[in-house]
């Protein structure tokens, strides 16, 4: 099985130092859309893991933020793809659980539920966390500049063997040209 794992907000999606709080505030990444649409169309299965403390904070509730995933299945959908499943940290950023990333909890469960091993499974992000995750279980870390992205590669640190794309369109193009 091809499997890509993405991170939402910065990576599909604009993100927001407020939170993305309700479907009317998830507004896509041009090109996100329909580079998920390539990848589908190429045989990978798309997998979204993201942190979501606003939960936590209480700016919204599961079922705003099952309404948000909604919309954002819905435009991936009308572009002719498909995400497979939304993996995702409710937790606070000081509670220390396991799955908020840069833990590795959320993609081991990935792994656990699809029944496939992380070595080599590229996982897309925007922020350190994202890249960190994906070396911690083996998986391909590859840095988007969108989002984040360009203050996180200024920063530095980089886990080694990380790629830097422009947008998940050049990756979409690099993994299924």
């Amino acid at each position: 099985m091809k499997l890509i794992v993405l991170d939402r907000d910065g990576t599909i999606n604009h993100d927001s130092e407020q939170y993305i709080k309700s479907p009317l505030e998830w507004k896509p990444i041009p090109g996100s859309p329909e580079a998920i649409a390539r990848l589908t169309h190429a045989g990978w299965r798309v997998v979204v893991a993201t942190n979501q403390s606003g939960i936590a904070r209480g700016l919204f509730d599961m079922s705003t933020l099952n309404a948000i995933h909604a919309e954002m299945h819905r435009v991936v959908a009308l572009a002719g793809g498909r995400i497979d499943a939304v993996f995702f940290c409710p937790h606070a950023a000081d509670s220390n659980c396991e799955c908020r990333k840069p833990r590795p909890g959320l993609l081991l469960e990935i792994a656990k539920r699809l029944n496939v091993g992380m070595a080599g499974v590229p996982l897309a992000g925007d922020s350190l966390r994202d890249l960190e995750a994906a070396a911690a279980v083996g998986a391909r870390p590859l840095l988007v500049l969108t989002g984040k992205g360009r203050n996180t590669r200024a920063t530095g640190g980089l886990p080694a063997g990380t790629e830097v794309f422009d947008d998940l369109a050049a990756i979409a193009a690099k993994l299924a040209p």
